[in-house]
């Protein structure tokens, strides 16, 4: 599957139009529908991987992982692991509340840049 292949199936699965897609991005419609004779410059590539909540890898055909965020390792070197010790009011959050508030700080990240 191509990266415009790709772009276009995710796009329609999130409701969302290839020239709206094209204009959160800032680039032309006309120049997404080049991709399959042009590369696309990867600062491109990164923003339609941001808008369309995926990641970069799975656009690009090199993962099959469209979460963008399922990298244990890059969830430790971004602050979001598992080993972070939580606290409340002086009292240890239970481990199922402390996964609902990595996702949600997940979901942050995720809407940065938009």
């Amino acid at each position: 599957m191509t990266l415009l292949s790709r772009t276009k199936e995710i796009a329609k699965s999130r409701g969302i139009s290839m020239e709206s897609l094209a204009k959160q991005v800032g680039i032309s419609k006309s120049g997404i529908y080049q991709w399959d004779k042009h590369e696309p410059k990867p600062s491109t590539v990164k923003k339609v991987a941001t808008v369309l909540n995926v990641s970069t890898d799975y656009l690009l055909g090199r993962s099959e992982n469209m979460d963008s965020f399922s990298n244990s390792a890059s969830d430790e070197a971004s602050g979001l692991g598992q080993s972070i010790m939580m606290a409340f009011d002086g009292k240890d959050i239970p481990d199922e509340d402390k996964e609902k508030l990595l996702e949600f700080a997940r979901f942050l990240k995720s809407q940065r840049g938009r």
